[in-house]
């Protein structure tokens, strides 16, 4: 016996008026959108013998909405990507990208120096300078050998 996928409306799917077909699609469309589901921007979080450089990619978001706090050994950043409709009758075939606020939260050591913190947006691209404190920063030391 062959297997067969189930397919609860399978059959009626093709007996139903395109209007109600349309509004069906329309209401498959609503539940997967890409504006409704959270979305969080891609980081990379690299050291230096310095500092620590934390790099988002924040791809048409605006610098003003976006807020850096760092507080009790915790660098977090929020903002938000808005959507933006074109009001000139074109309509959009696929929408892939998400939108809508983020939040992403990253616990720091204890060696940054929090008020040496710097901020830079360039190109979409977020990078957050974290200046490593004095006393973290690798010292050399000659040892002598004695003989």
């Amino acid at each position: 016996m062959p297997i067969v996928k189930y397919g609860p409306f399978q059959g009626e799917l093709e007996d139903f008026p395109t209007g109600l077909r349309l509004f069906q699609d329309s209401l498959s469309r609503l539940f997967s959108e890409p504006a409704s589901r959270p979305w969080s921007p891609a980081v990379d979080i690299y050291e230096t013998e310095n500092e620590l450089v934390v790099k988002a990619d924040l791809p048409e978001v605006d610098p003003k909405n976006v807020g850096i706090q760092l507080e009790n050994g915790t660098l977090t950043l929020k903002g938000e990507r808005r959507f933006e409709e074109q009001k000139n009758g074109k309509g959009f075939h696929r929408i892939e990208r998400s939108y809508g606020t983020f939040v992403r939260a990253f616990s720091l050591p204890d060696t940054v120096d929090a008020d040496k913190v710097k901020a830079d947006f360039k190109n979409g691209v977020l990078t957050i300078t974290l200046p490593k404190k004095e006393v973290a920063k690798p010292k050399m030391i000659n040892v002598e050998i004695s003989q």
